[in-house]
Formats: C-alpha cells, sequence, structure tokens
C-alpha cells in the first residue's frame, strides 16, 4: 500500500485523493477548505462527493451532531432506549458517550466482546487498575455494548429486523449524547458470490434479493422505500488500508441481503425448497454477472438506516464460502475463527490511522457508567429486563 506522510498531506494530490484519505473543515456557514487531515472529525469528499456530503448536511446540526428526523423526539420527558438499558433521563449520556467516533456493530455479544479487546489493544486504551470492559446493556438481555474510548462496540443479532431495533436506538443514543460526526461499521461474515472462503469484501452497496438497492417498509399500512447507501469515499479509504502482505484478497462489489438464510439466499439444504440445483445456479450466476459478491442479511437495514440519517458508514465482511460452488460452511472451526478476525483487522486499522492522525491513540474518555436520577435508572433497568 502507498505510504501517506506529512509532506504529501499538504494537497489533495492525484496520489492521496486515489487513497482516500481526505478531510475538511467544519462548515459553521461556509464552504469547506480542500484540505487533508486538518482539525476536523470527519473525513469529507471532494468533486462527484459534493452532492453526498449536502445531503449528509441536511440531517446534522452545523457542528456535526446528528439531527433526529422525528420532532417527538424533543417532547418526551424522558426517551428510554429500551434494547439498550438505557435512557436520556435516568444516565448522562454525553458524559457516558459524548467522545465515541467509531461505533463498531457485528452479530453476537462474544464476536463484539473479542472486538472491544483488540480494538482496546490497536489502539493503547488503558482501563483503570483492577478494572475490566463492562457490558454498558447487559441488563437488556438483547445486544451486548462495549465501550473502547472513542470506539463503540455493539452485536445487532441476525437479520434485518434485529440490526433495525437497534440502529434506531444508538442513532437516538447519538443524538442524545451530542456526538459529533460518528462513523459506523458494521463487521460480519457473508456467503462469496464466486470468491473463495476467507476473502474480505468491502460493499460498495447493498441490494435486496430482487437487486434494487433500497430497504422496504410497511408503515400505517403502506410501503415506503428508503435507499441504501453507503460511503463511498469510505470505501476506498478501507480498500487503501489492505495490505499486500495480507494471506488474502479484499474486494469490493454489490452486497445482495435477504430476509432468509435458506429458500431466500437460494439454499437447497433448508427445511424447505420449491427450486432445483440447475434453478440456483441461474439465479447466482445471474447477480454474480450483475455485480453481487456477496451475500448476508443485514446490510440493506445498515445502510438504509443510517444514510438516512446521515451517518458515515460501511459494511465489511469475510466470505465463509463460495457459494457457486455449495450451501454448507465446511470449513474447520479454527480456521472460521482465523477468517473471522480478517474484518476486524481492516476496520481496526482504519480507526487507529485515524486515531494517529488526530494525535488521539491513547485515550482515558468517557464511558463508565454514569446516573443522573438512581429512580429513574432502577426503572429503566427493570424495564429492559422484561422478556415480552
Amino acid at each position: 500500500m502507498p505510504q501517506t506522510n506529512a509532506a504529501n498531506l499538504s494537497e489533495p494530490s492525484e496520489q492521496v485523493q486515489k487513497n482516500g484519505w481526505h478531510s475538511s473543515e467544519q462548515q459553521n456557514g461556509h464552504q469547506p477548505h480542500r484540505k487533508v487531515f486538518d482539525n476536523d472529525d470527519e473525513f469529507q469528499a471532494n468533486g462527484n462527493q459534493d452532492n453526498e456530503m449536502d445531503e449528509r448536511n441536511s440531517v446534522r446540526y452545523p457542528d456535526g451532531t446528528v439531527r433526529l428526523r422525528n420532532p417527538n423526539i424533543e417532547l418526551m420527558d424522558q426517551d428510554i432506549l429500551y434494547h439498550l438499558a438505557l435512557g436520556s433521563g435516568s444516565h448522562d449520556l454525553v458524559e457516558m458517550f459524548g467522545d465515541v467516533k467509531f461505533v463498531c456493530m457485528g452479530g453476537t455479544p462474544k464476536r463484539m466482546e473479542q472486538f472491544a479487546y483488540t480494538i482496546m489493544a490497536e489502539i493503547g486504551h488503558k482501563l483503570p487498575c483492577g478494572t475490566t470492559l463492562q457490558d454498558i446493556s447487559q441488563f437488556s438481555y438483547r445486544y451486548s455494548m462495549y465501550k473502547v474510548g472513542p470506539v463503540l462496540c455493539i452485536s445487532h443479532g441476525m437479520g434485518i429486523p434485529s440490526v433495525g431495533i437497534l440502529l434506531h436506538e444508538v442513532i437516538k443514543l447519538m443524538y442524545h449524547a451530542k456526538v459529533r460526526d460518528p462513523v459506523f461499521f458494521r463487521i460480519g461474515t457473508c456467503g462469496g458470490i464466486g470468491y473463495e472462503g476467507g476473502t474480505v469484501i468491502i460493499s460498495e452497496e447493498a441490494v435486496d434479493g430482487a437487486l434494487r438497492n433500497v430497504l422496504e417498509l410497511t408503515v400505517l399500512g403502506k410501503t415506503i422505500q428508503r435507499l441504501a447507501k453507503l460511503d463511498k469515499r469510505l470505501v476506498r479509504e478501507l480498500k487503501a488500508l489492505s495490505d499486500p502482505e495480507d494471506p488474502y484478497d479484499t474486494v469490493t462489489g454489490k452486497t445482495m441481503c435477504t430476509y432468509d438464510f435458506y429458500e431466500g439466499q437460494g439454499r437447497l439444504d433448508g427445511a424447505f425448497c420449491d427450486f432445483t440445483e440447475n434453478d440456483k445456479m441461474e439465479y447466482l450466476e445471474g447477480i454474480h454477472k450483475a455485480g453481487v459478491v456477496n451475500i448476508e442479511m443485514e446490510s440493506l437495514a445498515f445502510a438504509a438506516l443510517t444514510h438516512h440519517a446521515g451517518i458515515k458508514a460501511a459494511v465489511v465482511c469475510v466470505t465463509l464460502l463460495d457459494r457457486l460452488k455449495g450451501d454448507q460452511v465446511l470449513a474447520p472451526k479454527e480456521v472460521l475463527d482465523e477468517w473471522q478476525q480478517r474484518p476486524t483487522k481492516l476496520v481496526c486499522r482504519y480507526i487507529k490511522k485515524y486515531l494517529q492522525m488526530k494525535g488521539r491513540l491513547s485515550l482515558d474518555g468517557h464511558g463508565s457508567i454514569s446516573v443522573k436520577s438512581p429512580r429513574r435508572f432502577k426503572l429503566v433497568q427493570q424495564e429492559s429486563e422484561t422478556y415480552d
């Protein structure tokens, strides 16, 4: 990978533009200057990315904090983030999460706990003596959440409904905590389309099973569509950090997101199957020709909701098999465990590089539980512990 040094950070040179590492000044009513890595907290785009930035800024406050597209929240006495066991009246969310820059999501609680310890080592974050990482959402019994300095690590469960519920509450958390210009990552696994197991795939865009680049929802009996759009510049920044020494390929392309693991992904090994092997192969080869490189079950909602909120986001997955060659994951557990570290490494490189440029690698930061109202804190715990 080409090295980026202080000399070529003074101007947005052709080489730096190719690698994708840019930022610009906070707007504050002014047009952004074309600088690279100034004192901003966001890499911003230029050229054909201006429209994307204008669209993102329309759902941001001038200081970069998230502007909710729901006027009801401001009128509420308190906002209980039910599935996270947090509340705007019970917890001091600014004190706990105000320094967050990166939100990293993955499927299982164990995987995100492991990611939290990995990123803690990578960025040099040290916990006070005698303490350990705490699952902030432990009383919800639904999602797990760990905070490591400016990095929030959260399990999102499996499928569009689970990640959708989580994103609603995490986006609201960003709002209540007054987080500026957050960057969201989904780190996960997938089935490759024409790519062997162990390949890292960065999603350029998310499509549904009919190759539509939208998330379709039924709201009050009416069908609405939300554009499932990921940040193109973030894709290029991540791809530029792939290492030629890595013993695996890192590629970009379209990601198909389905509502089901079996029939929706054309598998022959589910409890039900009403199509043939030829039908399956015709479909998979067709989507491969259309640019689809992998299939999973969360990217459509992840892309649509982050885009609707004006939040930069990327999806980085590792393939567990090539679906053109089979349906079942047959690799040994130790091999799968190593493969699942690969997208983690790429996201860690991105976060570490960003913090290095900002001189923020060793951070104490916020993050411990900060209670504003003990009575409301207990009520939020009790609400979240129910199993309705």
